[in-house]
């Protein structure tokens, strides 16, 4: 029986390219020359430190830029809350998305289950098995969900015949 995976994932190696990119330009720049401004990554987190708001918005545009180069789209990111620091400067962390929620996942098995599809889809965890009798109903269940405005960007693994 045909099958693939709906799944939401994203390579850190390619965040630590973005990161270290970033991290250069602001080296360069001449509007960071002389600021405090840093970026760094860890496993499925980044910080942002810059010495005031208009540099933490400018650090955001670079970073966005850099990771969508590197196909990270920004539904991944998750933008979190502004906190001063130490003097005038200010901190932000910013989280990576992996992995399908509960919520989302009930959302698209509700949305085929609605569109009457002839494929059966279950969860597994942070992923979705979705399978049918023919390859032609496992690719229309593939074009509905890309027709769906998701808040995250999903991939598709694991085609089998």
């Amino acid at each position: 029986m045909p099958s693939f995976d709906v799944v939401s994932e994203v390579d850190f190696a390619e965040v630590q390219n973005a990161v270290q990119n970033v991290t250069r330009e602001i080296a360069t720049r001449y509007d960071f020359k002389g600021s405090r401004s840093a970026v760094s990554a860890d496993e499925g987190a980044i910080k942002i430190e810059a010495d005031d708001e208009l540099k933490l918005k400018q650090m955001q545009e670079i970073l966005r830029g850099h990771l969508n180069k590197r196909g990270i789209e920004p539904g991944q990111l998750d933008y979190g809350k502004t906190e001063p620091a130490s003097g005038m400067a200010v901190r932000q962390v910013v989280s990576v998305k992996e992995g399908i929620d509960r919520e989302m996942a009930r959302k698209v098995v509700k949305a085929i289950k609605g569109a009457k599809m002839k494929v059966q889809v279950a969860i597994q965890g942070e992923e979705l098995r979705v399978s049918g009798k023919k390859r032609d109903d496992l690719q229309d269940a593939i074009a509905f969900i890309k027709g769906m405005d998701l808040e995250q960007p999903v991939q598709f693994k694991n085609f089998r015949d």
